[in-house]
């Protein structure tokens, strides 16, 4: 880059020069955007929300913020392998460089034909997200961007090259330059500049290096090819060995430092035929079908997933239905409560902490805020459970598909190395809707019914976000991915490993969808040579940038197409069961939820799965009646819902329980038994097991215990009798179970991965009032009566006013040249102060002024509108030329 083309260029890319002429080069990022029509800046603030956040007052700003390093980080680590590889090869290229440099960079001398073809859409891909900038004959990184890729000692590149010539040779004595000039052959000049010159040319003549290398000891030349594909740097003794001379000598290795030395940039292109790259990736992965099952039964397998996850979330919101384990104080559950809601519903911890966070992202679950806080379901449980089983499916999913929180980092450490809790802070991982969203849309290209490996899977990731992924394949991306299949397998969203029709649907993929294009789609003419990629690619490869964010109603109605296919799958509740003479009931499906809460309190479950096997123990025949039933309310209960009859056995426990139910009475004194039969009570304190009770006669029919009702209650049930507890009226307690409820809760919010994608409404609003700004900027002023002018005006504070000042004039002239600006139809520049003090320019058409205001179209805002005068700073008109 020349000094001159340096100068036009301010940090980030913002210039501060008048606009080119049309058809020259831009000289700035700016310049460049400011080239570009609405629908590739709509593009550019898309692919990098961030820009937007605030809207920019004009393209000088929005450049200059494209260029700031955080911007220009984010926008890296969402770039494609191929795409970095790209902006890679332009960081150590020199700077202007041609299309054809870059293209040699990357395709080698040999002219890789897949990389030439893929390489217009990595240029457009670079282009659209301002990245690069330039026409193809004059590509430009933006100055962060080569700074980050660039190779430095503190920051090797990813290419592996070191420093040009030129730079390596920084601080060298002239006398040492012309040294190497004569050993490697070459004719002395008359300065260090041309030497360097020379030196470069000889580097980068292929045939006139591969004669020097011809003449190399094959010693040396296995030095340079330890050196060749990085790092380029090594070290070197104060006396080095014959075979590093030779090398030394010749400027095939400079020294850097002492004890240094480096590989040339050029020398390292030569030996690698002209590679930037070791392994240059220009197509992703392909992501293949590794099995594939017949649609129906993938579909059937889901569905009976999804099922067991609904019977999953509601058995654990019953167990705590009287209120959940206590909350940590520094937040979520203990390792213990963790374990004993795996033993209740019988799975792993890692997969019990999925369930758990599951419910609290769909808002079902939540701290309930009191002194002792626990965890316990919310009203919006009770509302949840009212709803059809598929419609409380697509409730689950879509609240795990955008939920950040990641139960898969549970029982991992934080950076303070503090043990993950469930429930517990420090779960959210913003990658992770990003990328259950792209597992499933991959899923989603492959035929119906058919699955893919999870290898294949991390590794097209990796590709799509090079940056972010290319640690290891157990970094935090490939982790999410592993656990939203299984997740994904849990929830029912896919069956077999393929995904469902319901879940298709859910992604806005309907079954029989065709496969999108290739990644990126079809190549830019901007980009270079070329605009389509080939048939064949486009197919293979789904987009690797993410679609437009759906709007909350396309959300709905996707949310409502996958439970209407779902709802025909899922097994429809029964109102029976079958009674058998061992005591059990079997439940051969899903019970209506009436039936199944009374069978709950009737009766222990004693085995899930396709059916539900129940068992009468005199325990919990006790709980029923120890609820308000009566033996008979039971007995007709059973008779009702059993298509066999009730066996023998069972009539038979229930009457005995129901006998012997009530017959001790306990209430509180400190607490006593009641009996009206002496002989049980004389039983009761023969019986050893009393002792703990310290039980004393008080009457004949009434026992005194230094325990307390509740453990008196138990301690009696234990040794086989069936109390009941009594009021101080002395009627019968009932022990119903009281359900536990928060206060109203909302679901957590997912933490952002960076501001939200724009929508189109407010792309549009944004393009607008950029272009508005820009034009009150760039639009040449005549000079105003106190001699300022606009930047193509003359006077001392044109400079400033390019720089944001506002104009300034008195109050007679801002009025004098409004109501001349509405006879002659004309259009002004004018500075304005809002209410909260901002300034601002704008360029307005007036139309209508009295009583102390201005009536015009304001083209920043592009709308009608009103100003008062006394908050315009000044006024000033458009050059003839642009009026």
């Amino acid at each position: 880059m020349s000094v001159q083309e340096q100068s036009s260029e301010e940090p980030g890319g913002a210039s501060t020069e008048e606009p080119a002429p049309a058809g020259a080069h831009p000289r700035s990022l700016a310049e460049d955007l400011r080239a570009r029509d609405d629908s590739s800046l709509s593009a550019l603030l898309r692919a990098r929300p961030d820009l937007i956040t605030p809207v920019p007052t004009d393209l000088t700003q929005l450049a200059t913020r494209a260029g700031t390093r955080a911007s220009v980080i984010r926008a890296l680590e969402r770039l494609d392998r191929f795409a970095l590889q790209t902006a890679e090869a332009l960081a150590v290229a020199p700077e202007p460089a041609p299309y054809g440099t870059l293209r040699d960079l990357l395709a080698g001398d040999a002219g890789d034909p897949v990389v030439v073809e893929a390489l217009p859409r990595a240029v457009a891909v670079l282009r659209e997200q301002a990245l690069v900038w330039g026409s193809d004959d004059r590509l430009r990184l933006v100055r962060t961007a080569r700074e980050l890729l660039a190779p430095s000692p503190q920051h090797p590149s990813p290419t592996g090259l070191g420093p040009t010539v030129a730079e390596a040779t920084t601080g060298m004595s002239p006398g040492r330059i012309q040294e190497l000039l004569t050993t490697a052959g070459l004719p002395t000049t008359h300065d260090a500049v041309s030497a360097v010159e020379s030196l470069t040319e000889l580097f980068t003549d292929r045939t006139r290096m591969s004669a020097l290398l011809d003449s190399a000891p094959p010693e040396s030349l296995e030095v340079l090819s330890r050196l060749v594909w990085g790092p380029p740097y090594g070290q070197v003794t104060a006396d080095p060995a014959a075979r590093l001379r030779w090398l030394l000598d010749r400027g095939l290795l400079l020294p850097t430092a002492p004890g240094t030395v480096v590989l040339p940039r050029e020398v390292a292109l030569h030996l690698r035929a002209g590679r930037a790259h070791q392994k240059t990736e220009p197509l992703p992965p392909p992501v293949e079908p590794v099995s594939v099952h017949r649609p129906q039964v993938v579909d059937s397998t889901a569905a009976g997933q999804a099922y067991t996850a609904l019977a999953t979330v509601e058995e654990l919101l019953k167990d705590w239905d009287e209120g959940g384990p206590s909350a940590l104080r520094a937040g979520g559950l203990s390792v213990r409560d963790l374990k004993r809601t795996a033993v209740a519903l019988d799975v792993p911890e890692p997969v019990a902490a999925f369930w758990v966070e599951l419910a609290y992202a769909a808002g079902l679950l939540a701290p309930d805020g009191e002194a002792d806080e626990r965890y316990a379901a919310t009203p919006a449980y009770d509302e949840w459970l009212e709803l059809p089983a598929a419609e409380r499916w697509t409730r689950l999913a879509t609240a795990w598909l955008s939920a950040t929180r990641t139960a898969g980092v549970v029982g991992g450490r934080d950076t303070k190395e503090r043990t993950l809790a469930a429930l517990g802070p420090g779960l959210d991982r913003s990658a992770a809707p990003e990328v259950r969203h792209r597992v499933l849309s991959l899923l989603a290209v492959l035929p119906e019914g058919g699955s893919a490996s999870p290898d294949a899977l991390v590794a097209r990731l990796h590709w799509e976000r090079a940056l972010r992924g290319a640690a290891s394949s157990d970094d935090l991306r490939s982790r999410i991915a592993r656990w939203t299949l299984t997740e994904a397998e849990s929830l029912g969203i896919t069956g077999r490993g393929a995904l469902s029709a319901h879940g298709r649907a859910l992604m806005g993929a309907p079954p029989g969808a065709a496969a999108p294009e290739s990644a990126g789609g079809p190549a830019s003419a901007a980009g270079g040579p070329g605009d389509k990629l080939p048939v064949h690619h486009r197919h293979l490869h789904p987009p690797v940038s993410p679609p437009e964010p759906r709007s909350p109603a396309e959300l709905a109605s996707a949310a409502a197409l996958a439970g209407r296919l779902l709802a025909p799958l899922l097994p429809e509740p029964l109102d029976h069961v079958l009674l058998q003479a061992d005591l059990t009931a079997v439940a051969p499906g899903p019970l209506r939820r009436p039936l199944a809460d009374v069978l709950d309190v009737l009766a222990d479950v004693e085995s899930k799965g396709g059916a539900t096997v129940y068992r009468f123990t005199p325990g919990s025949v006790r709980r029923a009646l120890d609820a308000g039933r009566s033996a008979s309310d039971l007995q007709a209960f059973l008779t009702a819902h059993s298509r066999t009859p009730v066996p023998q056995p069972l009539a038979y426990l229930i009457d005995d329980v129901a006998r012997r139910h009530g017959h001790l009475r306990i209430g509180a004194a400190s607490a006593y038994v009641r009996c009206d039969d002496d002989a049980v009570l004389n039983e009761i304190i023969a019986d050893k097991r009393a002792q703990g009770l310290r039980l004393r006669r008080l009457a004949p029919t009434v026992l005194a215990a230094q325990a307390d009702p509740a453990t008196l209650l138990e301690g009696l049930r234990a040794m086989g009798f069936a109390p009941a507890a009594e009021s101080a009226e002395g009627d019968v307690l009932i022990t119903r179970a009281h359900a536990h409820r928060t206060p109203p809760r909302t679901a957590p919010e997912p933490v952002p991965d960076g501001p939200p994608a724009p929508d189109t409404t407010l792309l549009g609003a944004a393009i607008r009032a950029i272009r508005a700004g820009d034009l009150a900027s760039t639009t040449p002023r005549k000079p105003t009566s106190s001699g300022s002018a606009g930047p193509a005006g003359a006077g001392a504070s044109a400079g400033a006013e390019r720089n944001g000042a506002l104009p300034r004039t008195t109050s007679a002239e801002t009025l004098a040249t409004m109501q001349a600006a509405v006879l002659t139809g004309g259009t002004l520049w004018i500075g304005y102060v809002n209410a909260e003090g901002a300034a601002s320019q704008r360029v307005i058409a007036p139309v209508r002024v009295e009583g102390g205001f201005v009536t015009a179209y304001d083209h920043t805002a592009d709308e009608v509108r009103t100003y008062p005068l006394h908050r315009v700073t000044g006024v000033a008109e458009l050059a003839d030329d642009q009026a």
